[in-house]
């Protein structure tokens, strides 16, 4: 993986989105067909590379199940034991919620034949409560999987940052944006001023910037992160969560619902705009990496894509911040550079940590082939 990638095209995504809507209902459609004769050997090895099933393959989600009724509870005020694993079903006392969320204060209730459920109780809880359900209730709504939303990403995101610096806007997307991922190979290059010079720069995951400008640059003009980052900020006085000044916009997916309690607390204290993906744009991404991993498992293995689930935990795997971010910035930009993605034996996993490695929820080399298909091919990425 190259350690700077450049995406020029300002539409280099159509074409996925396209064969992602209009394929996946030829897969539906050819899949629901019935099975007359037994297939043949040739049959079966032919499927296995079949471009229809994997992406039909891409298209499930078996922890949809566990998230709705994760978002019934939260709605009904109830609390998941975990912030950081709302998906386990285990729930926990007010008095360690307390101990794990400052800012919250909460007590707990028991039902009949039912764990320990969180309720919101004090004042300062019924003030962000509408807020809380109001912003859930409205994510939650628009979970369809829609991939024309990479067109109104502009509307949704470049406008409210624009809003911010000044009372009125072109519309227009930006000319040229780099997002800066966070992998030591950048501390091989001095690549800081070339980052700066960009319209606009994506930082993800509040990464610092303080003593590494001259690899990382000082330009932060968005901070992309997930809703992990926000919970662990939201414990903090003010909610801070702002590395790169106050005045900077933060773009955030939600890894939990839960999280949106965090957003509720923070977003009325932050004085940049404090925005929440749409679920249509995070559908999006899960799916194109979820292809590509379909499609990186079968080239590589030889094995049928229905065993992919044998080697991955669906309900865990998700698609990293990273790409994205990359995602959003080629929906906001013209010219996308990318700084800072891929790894190396002789460097660091993050340029400012000392984490060994990454958690296998992600699979970065199949994202790596999503990027490379842009960058080579952007008129009709690899897909089939």
């Amino acid at each position: 993986m190259k350690r700077i990638v450049m995406l020029r095209l300002p539409f280099s995504l159509i074409p996925i989105v396209a064969i992602l809507t209009v394929v996946s209902c030829r897969a539906a459609i050819r899949l629901g067909l019935g099975s007359g004769s037994p297939a043949s050997v040739a049959d079966v090895k032919e499927r296995r590379y079949d471009n229809i099933t994997l992406l039909a393959l891409s298209m499930e989600d078996p922890a949809e199940a566990v998230l709705r009724r994760d978002i019934e509870q939260l709605l009904e005020g109830n609390l998941p034991a975990s912030p950081r694993d709302a998906s386990n079903r285990r729930y926990q006392s007010g008095a360690v919620w307390r101990r794990e969320n400052g800012h919250l204060s909460v007590g707990y209730t028991v039902g009949v034949n039912r764990p320990y459920l969180i309720r919101l109780r004090s004042p300062q809880e019924y003030r962000i409560l509408p807020e809380f359900r109001r912003s859930l209730r409205n994510w939650w709504r628009n979970r369809i999987f829609r991939p024309e939303i990479m067109s109104e990403l502009v509307e949704l995101v470049k406008r409210p940052i624009d809003r911010n610096k000044a009372p009125s806007d072109s519309g227009r997307r930006y000319d040229s944006c780099a997002v800066v991922g966070n992998s030591g190979i950048l501390l091989k290059n001095n690549h800081g001023e070339l980052i700066d010079g960009h319209d606009l720069v994506v930082r993800l995951n509040n990464a610092r910037t303080q003593g590494y400008q001259r690899n990382v640059g000082s330009k932060t003009g968005l901070s992309f992160m997930n809703s992990n980052i926000l919970s662990l900020c939201a414990r903090r006085r003010g909610c801070f969560c702002h590395p790169y000044g106050e005045n900077v916009p933060i773009v955030m997916y939600m890894c939990q619902a839960v999280h949106f309690l965090d957003y509720a607390v923070c977003n009325s204290s932050f004085k940049a705009p404090l925005l929440i993906t749409d679920i249509r744009f995070d559908m999006l991404c899960a799916r194109i990496v979820k292809y590509y991993s379909l499609k990186r498992f079968v080239e590589e293995t030889d094995k049928r894509p229905e065993d992919w689930s044998k080697f991955h935990d669906e309900k865990m795997f998700h698609y990293s911040s990273g790409m994205q971010a990359v995602m959003l910035a080629l929906g906001i930009c013209d010219q996308v550079s990318v700084f800072g993605f891929g790894k190396s034996a002789e460097a660091k996993h993050h340029y400012h940590t000392n984490q060994k490695g990454e958690l296998d929820l992600h699979d970065y080399e199949a994202e790596y082939a999503f990027y490379r298909d842009l960058v080579q091919r952007p008129e009709w990425p690899d897909t089939t």
